[in-house]
Parts: structure tokens; C-alpha cells; sequence
């Protein structure tokens, strides 16, 4: 069963068209892995399935429910979270503080044994839970940005380039992290530019060129494609 369909998707910003007509899907379990160059598209669509930006035509699923007009607060409550592009941490909170304003749409108690959950996810999180969000390490940020979206519980989870400027060894625990957050029941969306790591992560994969889907398919025929690894994955190394 599909979890989320996305389907002839136009995003403008002003007189730019960022996205032309983008369809996909996620299925129930899955990880999907999306694809592009800087400027494809890929934030946009993770911002419009998220409700921060509007389409101007086509539509988005969530289990079979249109949330095209939908708040992005009711689009959390129903069940999609979003770790940014960037972290985007606040640095003036403590870890704790952080991920409680996560849980925000749920009940304390059930919020305080989660956050218990992405503790024993995150170890490293639980030692410093009382650290200022803004004293961490990159990599500690990128891991309580996403302890953070779990916080609301979500059946999707999109994630936007979680490896970004973090060292080859944190990207493998974030990697690890994320194939236990499926092993739980989670659902994810992952826009990455490590093509070769996102694909070997993700079931299936999605190629965006301005704003355009052009491939997709199993992660593996996306690995072998001679199109992805010469744009992408360096020739195919």
C-alpha cells in the first residue's frame, strides 16, 4: 500500500517553476531514496509534502488522503515529519528541550517515553542531554535533528540531506540509525547527494532534473545505471 503519492506536482516561486509535474511514491515500509543535482527540486518537494509551501497544480497523498491545502501543523499531527536540510537545531535550547518541542503534538507522558526511544537510538544525545543544542558537533546536531522529527511519532519521516558536511564516520552511524528507524516502523523519504550510500540504504530510488522526475526504479538498477554513475556516483567506481 502506498503511504504517500505524490502526482503531477508544479511548484513556483514567482515566475520559476521549481517543479514540473512530479509524480512518485512511497510505499508503506519503504526507504526511497531522491536524487539531484543542487536546484532539482528535491527540497522544494520535501517542503511541499511538509505543507511549508503550496503547489500551484497536481496533488499529494497521504494514505490515500489529499494534504495538498493541508496546515503544515495538521500535516505533523497526521503523521509526517521533517528533519531540514541544514539541522536547524535551536542552539539556545538543551537537547532535552529540543526534542520535547518535537514531541509538542503529543500527550507528555507518551512524549517522555519517546524521547526515551531516541536516546537509546542516539546514545551520544542522552550523554549530552542537558548540552545547549548550539555547543554540539555537527554530527550530534544532525542526530537530534532527527530525534527531533521522530519525536511526533510519524509513519513518513523525511529526511533532507542528513550527511551533509559530517564526516565519513557519523554518515555511517546516521546510515545505521536509519535502518533502524525503518526496522521500527517508519517510513522513509530521503533526499542525500552521497547517491552510492543513499542507494544502498533506500529499496527504491527517484532522479530529479529541473524540477522533473527523469529516472526511477530499484535502488539497485539505479546503482547499475550508466546514467546515474556517470552523473552521479563518479563513473561508476
Amino acid at each position: 500500500m502506498n503511504l504517500l503519492e505524490i502526482e503531477a506536482l508544479d511548484v513556483r516561486y514567482g515566475h520559476i517553476q521549481a517543479l514540473k509535474g512530479a509524480s512518485l511514491h512511497v510505499a508503506s515500509g519503504e526507504i526511497v531514496a531522491l536524487l539531484g543535482a543542487n536546484g532539482a527540486g528535491k527540497t522544494t518537494l520535501m517542503r511541499t509534502i511538509s505543507g511549508l509551501l503550496r503547489a500551484h497544480a497536481g496533488d499529494i497523498r497521504l494514505q490515500g488522503k489529499s494534504i495538498a491545502r493541508t496546515a503544515a501543523d495538521a500535516i505533523v499531527r497526521a503523521g509526517v515529519s521533517q528533519a531540514p536540510e541544514g539541522r536547524r537545531v535551536f542552539p539556545t535550547l538543551s537537547v532535552a528541550e529540543n526534542l520535547l518541542l518535537g514531541g509538542y503534538t503529543r500527550p507528555g507522558a507518551e512524549a517522555r517515553e519517546t524521547q526515551q526511544q531516541v536516546y537509546t537510538l542516539f546514545p551520544r544525545l542522552k550523554e549530552r542531554a542537558a548540552q545547549l543544542a548550539g555547543t554540539l558537533s555537527g554530527g550530534e546536531q544532525q542526530m537530534l535533528a532527527i530525534g527531533r522529527a521522530l519525536m511526533a511519532r510519524p509513519q513518513l519521516l523525511l529526511l533532507d540531506e542528513p550527511s551533509l558536511g559530517l564526516a565519513p564516520i557519523i554518515v555511517r552511524d546516521i546510515f545505521r540509525a536509519l535502518r533502524r528507524i525503518r526496522e521500527q516502523g517508519v517510513t522513509v523519504l530521503l533526499v542525500e547527494q552521497n547517491a552510492r550510500m543513499a542507494l544502498k540504504l533506500a529499496d527504491r530510488g527517484y532522479v530529479l532534473e529541473n524540477g522533473r522526475v527523469v529516472l526511477d526504479g530499484p535502488a539497485a538498477e539505479l546503482l547499475a545505471s550508466p546514467e546515474v554513475q556517470a552523473s552521479y556516483l563518479g563513473g561508476g567506481h
